[in-house]
């Protein structure tokens, strides 16, 4: 699958800045002493200081100090809006989350709600190191309206954004949610023609689940994938539920029916995969789909543990979401890998049954990878997306084991700058396109008297 571009042709009179730090994290191993150069928002390369300035006689070494520089973390599942209804559903099922919160509640969101809740949830991500967000959004409304608004958020803080537009015709969910294929089809192309040649905002359809979407929904949104050469996004065996329904309906398990249907391939990205087998799982292997693992939300909702270690051992490329604000509360990737590791550890009962560097790899590089995109990398021709962190933060403590830190102890005071296409947007905390009260004024401005007796 050709990746996208994610900058601008470079100017040949582009700053080139050449990096020394104490610590880099490239996407696969961790390197001492280690620099990189950047250009026009793109990682020219990575080295020793010393053979960077051969290669760049020009231009001067920065010495950042003692800080380790990471790709920024890639948030591949998440649903903006959904950051306003975080507190109204704690503690409840899947169903009754869905049918008593999410519903209702998402009912009460016009457009500048929903921008508000991007604005709140972007703002959440790029403060705990995330760059890049797969919003996986469906309040149409029949047109590309709140899209928009979501994309405007995203270009306002300047996060990194995988647009995923939902494809559901579901009569069982609001209206609001519910487009034909066709129509589904026609606005999924009108916001790709907008959005074409916007190097911060990607589109990418996401047929809804297999019970949100019809047979006739899940293959256009195939077709689509395949014709524009991008991946697809569905939300796959998420809750034991819908895995029973599947089977008692199609005598298939949820990937299995999939792949009946000819929407189980290399471009695939299923979202959960909790309850899978491992045959399910040997097909996904052999079709070449990819996985987004969302261990925070399915614990939050008594999902279940999804086969994550299963996954990695048959090298089905898997990363991470937060999934929704109201059905994780953290909105945080370096939160979710922590949660992964322990999770599995936990259910193996083996300490040893996923290493901390599994997890960053997965919040990174594979995120990458999964969303066809050259970024969660340091690396030539890679989004220069990164973060920096301070290596005298308490929670890094003792240094000589940072790398490890950076999954099991790290607080979040420790990210000292997030830079997305090679501009800075967070400073020491303090996002620095928006101002952060005036964020939470709209968002509480959205959600003015709901109480959580309501609906």
């Amino acid at each position: 699958m050709p990746a996208r571009c994610v900058a601008g042709p470079r100017d040949r009179h582009d700053v080139v800045t050449i990096v020394e730090t104490d610590l880099l994290f490239d996407g696969e191993r961790w390197l001492r002493g280690h620099g990189f150069a950047m250009q026009g928002g793109v990682i020219l390369g990575t080295g020793m200081p010393s053979e960077l300035q051969e290669r760049f006689p020009d231009h001067e070494l920065e010495d950042w100090g003692d800080v380790a520089v990471l790709p920024g973390t890639i948030d591949a599942h998440a649903h903006s809006f959904q950051v306003l209804l975080r507190g109204y559903g704690d503690d409840m099922t899947f169903a009754n989350w869905r049918d008593r919160v999410l519903y209702p509640f998402s009912e009460r969101l016009d457009r500048d709600a929903i921008r508000a809740g991007a604005m709140l949830d972007f703002a959440e991500l790029l403060k705990a190191g995330v760059t890049t967000v797969a919003d996986f959004f469906y309040l149409h409304d029949g047109s590309n309206v709140n899209d928009l608004a979501v994309v405007d958020a995203a270009h306002e803080l300047g996060i990194r954004l995988v647009h995923a537009r939902a494809m559901y015709d579901w009569t069982g969910a609001p209206k609001r949610y519910q487009e034909s294929p066709d129509q589904a089809v026609r606005n999924f192309r009108e916001l790709d023609d907008v959005l074409r040649g916007d190097r911060l905002v990607f589109p990418q359809p996401a047929p809804h689940s297999l019970h949100a979407a019809s047979p006739d929904m899940l293959r256009a949104g195939a077709e689509l994938s395949a014709e524009l050469a991008v991946p697809f996004h569905i939300h796959v065996a998420e809750y034991a539920q819908e895995r029973e329904s599947i089977l008692a309906g199609t005598g298939l398990s949820p990937v299995r029916y999939l792949d009946s249907l000819e929407a189980l391939t290399e471009r695939t990205i299923l979202v959960h995969c909790v309850w899978t087998d491992d045959d399910d799982l040997a097909l996904i292997a052999e079709r070449g789909a990819r996985i987004v693992h969302n261990p925070g939300a399915n614990a939050f909702l008594g999902d279940g543990i999804a086969p994550f270690r299963q996954m990695l051992e048959r090298r089905i490329p898997t990363c991470l979401g937060t999934d929704g604000g109201c059905t994780n509360s953290r909105q945080s990737v370096f939160d979710d890998m922590r949660t992964a590791a322990l999770l599995q550890k936990a259910s193996f009962a083996d300490a040893s049954a996923i290493g901390a560097l599994d997890v960053l790899i997965a919040g990174t590089a594979r995120a990458g990878e999964v969303l066809g995109l050259p970024i969660g990398r340091i690396a030539s021709d890679h989004a220069a997306d990164l973060v920096v962190l301070d290596l005298d933060a308490l929670s890094l403590q003792p240094r000589a084991t940072a790398d490890q830190q950076v999954v099991y102890s790290m607080q979040p005071d420790a990210i000292a700058r997030v830079i997305v296409g090679g501009e800075v947007v967070v400073e020491d905390g303090r996002l620095l396109r928006s101002d952060e009260a005036e964020i939470v004024a709209r968002a509480n401005e959205a959600t003015a008297g709901w109480t959580r007796s309501d609906p």
